[in-house]
């Protein structure tokens, strides 16, 4: 069965960074556009950010562009969120999905908070 492992939360300080990883198994990995999504508390999860299945194809929301890039290593069925400039209203679950979505495939994710 599908599995998304995410890793690499924490929590950081107002400009901060984080890289997030997501490893997928039993998956055709390299098949699929991959996304992050993440969601706040008492909020709708929204998508951040997706990376075709070759990478050189990616989308980003208007709240995260120019911040955060997302790259992906087909070899490794891992797609990565590198986070930079954090501010407080990034804070949340973050999670990877394919995009679109599979209802089955979502975690919990992994926390970010970002402190000021």
């Amino acid at each position: 069965q599908v599995q998304l492992v995410e890793s690499g939360g924490g929590e950081v300080q107002d400009g901060g960074s984080l890289r997030l990883s997501c490893k997928a198994s039993g998956l055709a990995f390299d098949v699929y556009t991959m996304a992050w999504y993440r969601q706040a508390p008492g909020k709708q999860r929204e998508f951040v950010a997706s990376i075709n299945n070759i990478g050189n194809i990616t989308d980003y929301s208007d709240a995260v562009k120019g911040r955060f890039t997302i790259s992906r290593d087909n070899a490794k069925t891992t797609v990565y969120l590198q986070m930079n400039d954090l501010k407080s209203e990034d804070t949340g679950a973050y999670l990877c999905n394919r995009r679109p979505p599979v209802n089955v495939y979502w975690t919990s994710g992994t926390q970010v908070t970002v402190s000021s």
